[in-house]
């Protein structure tokens, strides 16, 4: 499994714990190890940049997914085809203001918008009501037994 983090954003980050928590997920989710995931951690301008070309959105947002070749969780001893999963981009200073307003660190904030992210490019979504219930669930189920571990 190849989890490439690049940390652009010059807020200063445990980028093994990142790569940590995506083979967490990735192995829960059965997803076959030699697949490829990009984590990176930008500033507010490149963010705003990519949330008004890609979501149509002013400002910038907390976390972006892209996927790449439509990966979806694999079940238990039924791994999914080894490919590129996507990228996940990161704001580091967006989630700091959401960790203030939660009551939790910037790290614990930028761990669960990996997880978030991750999900999103393994086919998870939450414009519905049943999904967001599905998604935040299993987003809230993955980082605690991640938490648990370290």
């Amino acid at each position: 499994m190849s989890i490439e983090v690049n940390n652009e954003s010059g807020y200063a980050v445990d980028e093994a714990e990142f790569a940590a928590l995506a083979r967490h997920v990735l192995d829960a989710m059965h997803v076959h190890p030699q697949t490829d995931l990009a984590i990176m951690l930008v500033g507010t301008d490149v963010m705003s940049e990519l949330h008004v070309q890609w979501m149509d959105e002013p400002g910038p947002t907390d976390v972006l997914s892209f996927p790449m070749d439509e990966l979806r969780p694999g079940r238990p001893g039924d791994v999914t085809p080894a490919g590129l999963l996507g990228d996940v981009v990161l704001c580091p200073e967006v989630a700091a203001r959401q960790a203030r307003d939660a009551g939790h660190s910037t790290a614990e904030e930028l761990l669960l918008l990996t997880t978030h992210g991750i999900l999103h490019l393994l086919g998870y979504d939450h414009a519905e009501p049943e999904e967001e219930k599905e998604m935040f669930a299993l987003q809230r189920q993955l980082l605690l037994t991640f938490l648990a571990t370290r």
